[in-house]
């Protein structure tokens, strides 16, 4: 799984660690990755791969299926998790545009594409992408990314359905995580808490938990979906 050192990428690995589920944690910064991979292993007893990769260099889907195939053999659920908005770049350069779709969209497809081989010979597996809102309040590269996401993940549950296979996006709101502590001060996030209806940031955790159900046999029947975790602040009904 990608952008696995951080966030609600860590919290996905470690709730899948729990579960018992041998995990591969892709991320940049090795450093953390062997902590984080000797934690899970020294908790869970499971067996932890360490893929020191940056997403966005042209052959890192290759590097990174060919090392998890290694490390871990069979690959059945492809968690995507990696991905990033930065506002500096709304209204961007042709620069803006391109990274922020090879970030948030591109690798995610590519990375993909090298892994449903394999679950389809074995007709099950499960590919979940971390996205965001496509309902942006403005002009936004990453949002604009994550749209294209979503409508590529609905294609592909139609076309792998069949297979025993499920694609799912999860949409976070307000998630407290390192990045959102970093961005706002605690006065702008209680100030941005009154307009979510539970009154409060999500919880990398909670998120982790519908990640996780997502990935189980119970949700054999749920694909194709974009699923909004946002404690109710979205304003429409679908």
């Amino acid at each position: 799984m990608t952008g696995a050192t951080a966030g609600i990428g860590r919290a996905i690995a470690g709730g899948l660690a729990a579960e018992g589920v041998a995990v591969a944690l892709v991320a940049r910064r090795a450093d953390l990755l062997e902590e984080y991979a000797a934690e899970l292993r020294a908790a869970h007893g499971v067996k932890i791969a360490v893929i020191a990769q940056d997403l966005t260099a042209q052959d890192a889907p290759e590097m990174i299926s060919a090392r998890a195939f290694d490390a871990l053999g069979e690959i059945d659920i492809l968690i995507n998790a990696a991905g990033g908005h930065r506002r500096e770049d709304d209204h961007g350069s042709e620069d803006a545009w391109s990274a922020a779709l090879l970030l948030n969209f591109t690798q995610q497809r590519r990375l993909a594409e090298q892994m449903v081989g394999g679950m389809s010979e074995r007709g099950w597996g499960r590919i979940v992408n971390i996205t965001g809102k496509s309902e942006p309040p403005r002009v936004s590269p990453a949002f604009a990314a994550k749209a294209a996401t979503h409508a590529w993940a609905k294609g592909l549950s139609r076309d792998l359905g069949p297979r025993g296979i499920t694609v799912n996006c999860i949409a976070p709101g307000r998630i407290l995580t390192e990045q959102m502590t970093r961005n706002y001060s605690e006065e702008q996030r209680a100030e941005h808490s009154k307009e979510i209806p539970v009154g409060r940031y999500g919880r990398p955790d909670e998120l982790a938990s519908l990640a996780v159900y997502l990935c189980s046999s119970q949700a054999d029947y749920l694909t194709g979906t974009v699923v909004p975790f946002d404690g109710g602040l979205r304003r429409y009904q679908f």
